[in-house]
This record gives structure tokens, sequence and C-alpha cells, in this order.
């Protein structure tokens, strides 16, 4: 399976900026989290069985006022960061108005163009994700047209397609729902992968720190960049399951 992350270049007000209004986060502190759970999405990914792309924006794609600079060069430094260079990543530039555009063309042309058996759409901002999960929809895509991974609030961290379906509107509210009927619409069949939280909301935030909490109360690491983040940034979930600080 060939794995797509589609990657912003970590710029303030640009990445998780619903955290900065609904959440404790400062703007800068926003871009670290994106920063760190971008790094560690691509290491699960690098520890899988699948092969990294990194679907980049760049000036076309971006929105107003946000187009200046170098986005490429930013995604390239954070990426090999965060693996090194030596590690085997493949860069495209995302293409489309908008995001179901995006990722349409890129799972389209890897399918039809490029022959691939499998492609899955992997969000950068679901740190907890790991190898298994990411194998797990790889063998689940041998079964099922297309394979799901629920995040809050019916959004997906993971969208994996064996063949590709309408994109058209495909990301609407509540995108999870919607891909699922578009794909059934389709003649295709759905199968899904575990739900994993992302850092993209503020609720979605607070699930991951609480998943990040009782894996270390269990000894069982993971996520390493966004925990020592969080722990350096003091952020924890109060007893009214609101984010708070220390």
């Amino acid at each position: 399976m060939i794995v797509v992350v589609p990657v912003a270049p970590p710029r303030e007000e640009l990445v998780l900026s619903s955290l900065v209004e609904q959440s404790p986060l400062s703007a800068a502190e926003a871009v670290s989290l994106y920063e760190t759970a971008v790094a560690d999405v691509l290491w699960a990914v690098a520890s899988s069985g699948g092969d990294l792309l990194v679907n980049y924006r760049d000036a076309e794609t971006l929105p107003d006022g946000y187009a200046d600079g170098d986005p490429e060069a930013e995604v390239r430094a954070l990426v090999l960061d965060a693996l090194g260079e030596d590690a085997e990543v493949r860069f495209e530039r995302q293409v489309g108005s908008n995001r179901a555009a995006r990722v349409g063309n890129t799972v389209t042309h890897l399918l039809e163009r490029e022959g691939a058996d499998s492609v899955g759409v992997l969000e950068p901002t679901a740190p907890l994700v790991a190898r298994t999960e990411i194998d797990g929809a790889a063998m689940s895509l041998r079964r099922h047209d297309v394979v799901l991974g629920p995040a809050e609030r019916g959004r997906t961290y993971f969208a994996g397609f064996s063949e590709p379906i309408d994109f058209t509107d495909a990301y609407t509210t509540p995108e999870l729902s919607t891909l699922a009927q578009q794909a059934a619409d389709d003649g295709l069949g759905v199968g899904f992968a575990p739900m994993l939280p992302t850092v993209a909301t503020p609720t979605g935030l607070q699930a991951t720190v609480a998943g990040l909490e009782a894996r270390q109360t269990a000894d069982r690491p993971g996520a390493e960049a966004t925990a020592a983040l969080v722990d350096e940034l003091g952020i924890g979930v109060g007893a009214d399951g609101e984010l708070e600080r220390e």
C-alpha cells in the first residue's frame, strides 16, 4: 500500500487554527503540535510495510495570504528532520482546488496511472496511529474496496482505496458517512479501521492527550514526539473533560 500523508507547511494560523481559537494553545504552540504530530505519523508509516508518499501543499493550493515563501522546502525540512536524510520518502505536490479534489487526484493517479494495488490517505494529525493500524488497513484493503478509519466528530484519520470513488464532495461533513455512502453508491465494499482521534479539533486533542496518558500508565509508549510536547506544555484533561494547562 502506498501511504499518502498530506502535509501543509507548518505556519501559524494555517495549521490547527481551531485549537488557537478554542483551546489553551497559542498559535506558535499549535504549530509545534502540528510538527510533532506529523513526525509521529511519519515514523509510524516508516515502520510499517507501506510506501510513504508525502503530498505537500504548494503556493498554488494554499489559501490567499499563505502562498509566499517556499512551502515545499518547509515541508521537506519538516519531513527530513523527523525521519533523517536517508529515509525513503517520495514527495509529490497536491493538485486541486479543495480537499476532495486534492485527495481524489492523488488517489486516482496512483491507482489508475501507476497501477498501485491500494492507496491509503493518512492524516498528519493522528499521532496515536501505529504500524499496527497501518498494516491492518493494508490487509483489510485486500478484502474491501474502501477502508475508513473513523476519528472524532464524524471525521476520518484514514481513508484507503483499492478502487477509486467519485471524490466530488466526498469529504462533505460528516466525512466518515459521506465517504462510506459515496463508496456504496459506486458499488464498492466498505471496511473500517480502528477509531483514533486527531489533534485537528479540541475534542480530538482531548482524546489524544487522554490516550497518551493512558498509554504511559500502561507502559505502552507511542507518539513520542507529541507526548514529549504535551508534557512540556503541561497540557492535560481536567475533571470536566476540558483541556487545561498546569
